[in-house]
């Protein structure tokens, strides 16, 4: 009878034990970020939100949503009677919202990840953005970016922080080489 059941229960035990390797960590479930953003996709900064399409995973396919503010300033040659001109200065306060989708790469028990992605920022007026000086100004509601992201993200939620690379294409289509840091919160 021993010989039947010791085999029986060790298949059992072994299952198990697979069974348990084969899960994810119970704690591994912090796939919603909250954080503020200075430089990146919001242009000079935002507020944003970050989660994954698939649940109780912090690595994977996500989007990013947020809602930011730039200034812009504009410059005007005014030709003065008589001969002569001069530049004339406007600042403009807009509005933006960075949407985007990326990818975060990373062992699933490591606080530690890269993030990878790109996707468009709408600002709320039609301005010229992020060229160089020596190309034509041409004027739009849309800017690209990409996303080189270093992100640390407690297993169990809590402050988290973030710091890249996120290369900007300006309304003429000029790309600039942008930089990012963000602060924020890390849930469930």
């Amino acid at each position: 009878m021993l010989k039947k059941i010791l085999p029986i229960a060790c298949l059992l035990v072994a299952g198990r034990l697979q069974a348990q390797n084969n899960t994810e960590p119970e704690f591994d479930k912090t796939e919603k970020l909250f954080y503020a953003e200075l430089g990146g996709p919001g242009v000079l900064f935002s507020a944003n939100f970050d989660s994954r399409f698939k649940k109780n995973t912090r690595l994977g396919l996500g989007f990013r949503l947020g809602l930011g503010f730039t200034v812009d300033e504009s410059e005007t040659m005014i030709t003065q009677p008589g001969g002569g001109y001069y530049y004339d200065y406007e600042t403009v306060s807009l509005g933006t919202i960075p949407i985007g989708i990326n990818y975060v790469f990373g062992k699933p028990n490591s606080p530690n990840a890269f993030e990878a992605g790109g996707g468009v920022t709408f600002l709320t007026k039609k301005v010229s953005l992020l060229n160089y000086a020596s190309s034509e100004t041409k004027e739009g509601n849309i800017v690209g970016h990409f996303e080189f992201m270093y992100r640390r993200v407690p297993l169990d939620g809590g402050f988290t922080w973030r710091i890249g690379f996120t290369p900007m294409i300006g309304t003429n289509g000029d790309i600039f080489p942008v930089g990012a840091v963000g602060l924020g919160y890390a849930f469930k």
